[in-house]
């Protein structure tokens, strides 16, 4: 394999070869969670669903650590690619994969004791309990999986590779809707089907990608005298990781609560609710695809020090994102009910009510979710983690103020409106933040030539 470098070429080109694959490879990923909940609700009814539903966020924020700080391991190596030190590049690969594993044993051991504290706290009813519990319990013995296939398939990104981990994603995700039905209606496992379904393909897709960089990666193939664990560099492959699995998770602990308050309203909105957050998840995809693509081409072109690159590279994800937000809110508020029913019965009319009242709010807002996407994922490809992680607790602060303060009063309604208020408020801070950024490398990178310069 012939790894991809984007310190050369048309910007626009390079940035949507990459991006396509990666979207490709959301969705499929969004499938898994799609293929679960089509057939628990359409199979098992809509209280099997909220039960699959009613722990989302929590999923968020576990899994969402392990995907973000898997996404910050490969900044580095992203960024020592650009600049063609391929044994530093290594070693950083060497060293990020021991902290995946370390982290693979605390956060699955953690999770696991405290499943069922978990549930308490999100405030998931009686009636549907047993079942969310059975579901999340296999979702989190599964985190090592989930690390696997992000930590492997963030290295390969890094180095301009988005094809690969997209095939091996979508052949798991075919297995995955044989697994689901098979589970569930052949086998009669219930809710634990869909889990053990969405687990056993993720094990699957992180399986092939590790043995994909063995024996065709060259690049990656790390030389013994690589291999060796180095403190300060662990340490600054970990502070630029952790953070990013930070942000998201703080940005799910915003959406625990939002949940928490939705739950307490009963199953109906629970249901509905669930309904419309597996659609925004789909439709989400193209931000996620392209907001890593802009990413990647800023750390690229960072270790190159091509500053007018890094420049381009922002305006062009800025652009497009506006243009895709504006197409999908549009499709959310005209067709978001008849969306809703690949989740749900046509006879569960009051849950159908809710999900399209949700869908069609987020839709009127979805550009400005578009706009904080691109800039976070942008200040992060340039390795400044801990400013989108604050941009991550502004968003947190948000959605607990609507949970809290107008959720009582306002009930569903007020739900509906919690993300766009969390959306806005952090793209306030957000988008100055990221023109200060580039403005302190381009200060930075002026520094290091005028240096360079004068050491010849």
């Amino acid at each position: 394999m012939k790894a991809k470098n984007m310190t050369e070429g048309r910007p626009l080109g390079l940035i949507m070869q990459f991006a396509l694959p990666l979207l490709l490879g959301n969705l499929f990923q969004q499938t898994y969670n799609m293929v679960d909940a089509m057939i628990v609700g359409q199979t098992l009814g809509a209280k099997a669903l909220a039960a699959v539903g009613s722990s989302s966020s929590v999923q968020f924020l576990v899994l969402g650590f392990c995907t973000g700080t898997c996404a910050g391991f490969g900044v580095p190596v992203a960024q020592r690619f650009g600049a063609n030190d391929l044994s530093g590049m290594r070693k950083v690969v060497f060293n990020g994969a021991i902290l995946t594993i370390l982290i693979a044993i605390a956060v699955t051991g953690a999770s696991a004791a405290l499943c069922t504290w978990i549930l308490n706290i999100l405030q998931v009813q009686a009636d549907i309990f047993e079942n969310a519990y059975a579901y999340l319990i296999i979702i989190f013995w599964g985190i090592p999986f989930t690390l696997l296939y992000n930590y492997t398939s963030s290295i390969l990104r890094a180095i301009g590779d988005s094809k690969s981990p997209f095939l091996f994603l979508a052949l798991s995700a075919v297995l995955n809707i044989f697994l689901d039905y098979f589970c569930i209606v052949n086998l009669h496992m219930g809710v634990s089907g869909a889990a053990f379904a969405t687990v056993f393909s993720q094990a699957l897709s992180g399986v092939l990608c590790l043995i994909y960089i063995a024996r065709k990666v060259d690049v990656l193939h790390i030389e013994k005298n690589e291999r060796t664990f180095e403190g300060p560099l662990a340490w600054s492959i970990f502070s630029m990781g952790v953070p990013m699995g930070l942000q998201f998770s703080i940005t799910a602990i915003g959406s625990m609560v939002m949940q928490s308050a939705n739950n307490s309203l009963g199953t109906v909105y629970v249901s509905g609710f669930t309904a419309g957050m597996k659609i925004k998840q789909f439709l989400l995809c193209p931000f996620d695809a392209l907001g890593t693509a802009v990413s990647t081409f800023a750390s690229q072109n960072y270790g190159a020090g091509k500053m007018d690159r890094i420049h381009k590279g922002l305006w062009i994800g800025t652009v497009t994102a506006i243009v895709y937000a504006i197409c999908a809110g549009v499709i959310m508020n005209v067709w978001g009910r008849d969306l809703s029913m690949l989740f749900l019965s046509a006879e569960n009319t009051a849950e159908l009510d809710a999900a399209a009242l949700y869908v069609g709010r987020l839709g009127l807002m979805w550009w400005m979710l578009g706009l904080l996407n691109i800039y976070r994922m942008f200040i992060q490809g340039l390795g400044y983690t801990m400013r989108a992680v604050v941009g991550g607790a502004i968003e947190m602060v948000a959605r607990t103020v609507v949970s809290f303060g107008f959720v009582p009063k306002f009930g569903y309604d007020a739900i509906t409106w919690a993300d766009q208020c969390a959306w806005s408020t952090a793209v306030v801070y957000l988008i100055p933040m990221c023109f200060i950024t580039l403005k302190e490398i381009a200060h930075k990178l002026k520094q290091d030539e005028i240096t360079s310069r004068f050491a010849k």
